[in-house]
Formats: C-alpha cells, sequence, structure tokens
C-alpha cells in the first residue's frame, strides 16, 4: 500500500477485534515513525509507551472506575468558534447516527464516551508524551510523529483511534506508566484490527473543499 491510499483509507476506529498484534509489528512501526518523523533541531521530542496484555488490562480497570481528573491543558480552547464549533458538532451528530443514538439520549451518549476508556476494545494503546519543558513546536513534532505512526499502522493492515480522551485523566496514566515528573501525556491511541462488521466503523468525517482550507499562488 502506497502512502496516498494510506491517507485515503485511514480513519478513526471505534470498535476493534481481539485479534493480537504481535510485539515485533508494533516495534517496527514505532521505530520507522522515529527514523521519518521529522522535528525541529532534530529534538525528537516524543516518548511513547505501548501497552498490550496484563498492563492494558489493569489500566483499563482502574480508569473505569476514576472520574475524569484536572486536566493537563485543554483539547479544545474555551470559546470555541465557529467554523471549528459546527465542525465538531456536526461530527459528533454524525457519529451518534451510526449508532441510532439521539441527542437526547444522554445516558447513552455517555456510555460510547467511555469506550474511550477500553480503547473500543483494542488489545494495544499507546500514549504519546511530552517532556513539560517544551512549547507548542515540539509539540507539533509529536503530532507528526503519531500521523506517521497512524499511517504505519493502515499500511500492514491495521487500524488505529487518535484520543486525547486520555488528556482527561493524566494522574491515572501517570501512575499506570509510572512516567518521570517532567513527562507530560499529550495523547492516547488504540491500535488494532477493525471490527467491520460495526456500524460506527462506517463512519468517514466530512472534509471541507479545497478552497476552504489551501490556497494556490503563482501557478
Amino acid at each position: 500500500m502506497n502512502v496516498s491510499a494510506a491517507c485515503q483509507h485511514r480513519t478513526s476506529i471505534r470498535a476493534f477485534t481481539e485479534k493480537s498484534v504481535p510485539e515485533a509489528v508494533i516495534r517496527e512501526i514505532l521505530e520507522l515513525a522515529h527514523r521519518g518523523t521529522p522535528s525541529g533541531g532534530n529534538l525528537q521530542p516524543w516518548r511513547v509507551y505501548a501497552l498490550a496484555g496484563a498492563p492494558l488490562r489493569a489500566l483499563k480497570q482502574t480508569a473505569a472506575g476514576t472520574a475524569p481528573e484536572k486536566p493537563e491543558y485543554d483539547v479544545y480552547p474555551p470559546g470555541l468558534h465557529d467554523p471549528y464549533r459546527s465542525r465538531r458538532f456536526v461530527c459528533g451528530e454524525d457519529l451518534y447516527a451510526t449508532l441510532g443514538i439521539p441527542r437526547e439520549d444522554k445516558p447513552a451518549r455517555l456510555r460510547q464516551l467511555a469506550r474511550n476508556a477500553e480503547f473500543f476494545g483494542a488489545p494495544i494503546g499507546l500514549f504519546f508524551c511530552i517532556d513539560r519543558g517544551l512549547g507548542a513546536p515540539q509539540w507539533s513534532d509529536v503530532g507528526m510523529f503519531m500521523q506517521t505512526v497512524m499511517l504505519l499502522a493502515v499500511e500492514r493492515g491495521l487500524d488505529t483511534c487518535a484520543q486525547e480522551y486520555w488528556a482527561l485523566y493524566p494522574q491515572t496514566v501517570a501512575e499506570a506508566l509510572d512516567l518521570p515528573d517532567n513527562l507530560m501525556l499529550f495523547s492516547g491511541m488504540a491500535l488494532g484490527y477493525a471490527d467491520r462488521t460495526q456500524p460506527i466503523n462506517r463512519l468517514r468525517t466530512r472534509r471541507e473543499p479545497f478552497e476552504a482550507y489551501a490556497a494556490l499562488r503563482g501557478f
């Protein structure tokens, strides 16, 4: 599969099968992402932890009984304005529509949100961290590393879901990973094989037309 095909295929999967992923595959993906991701000044600011088996089960069990904690950062800025607010709203409505959950059914929506804490059934949970002494440019480097991981996963027949949801549980994750004080949790990611029988995995988020996000000049 080439990069163009991987970009077309990649989407956020929210229902996985139990099929395991070999350690060697995870190592290969992370090593290739590390090699192929740029970073300003070659700082290589990412730190990644991969959980499977008993450690992953233990974290999921702990997270299931834990209330959201004080987040390290705002996933969305306060007072999110249009067009971003509308895009987020439409994305949420489209997602819950695949499950037949109406907007007024708050308990059902909260149950689906809680599936994040289970990594949507994925056999691998990844956590991406960054040194607290680094800044916004290095955060973007970590984002590029994550995207490279996701595309490499697609190339190997795997699927992913990036989960900033875990930013709501910084203490729980830090304890589970035994993070040193200088590292801050940025995001989690579910990785495994998509369950294609589940309606939620048919969601393809809407994209704005080319003219809404790009300008070509001097061509």
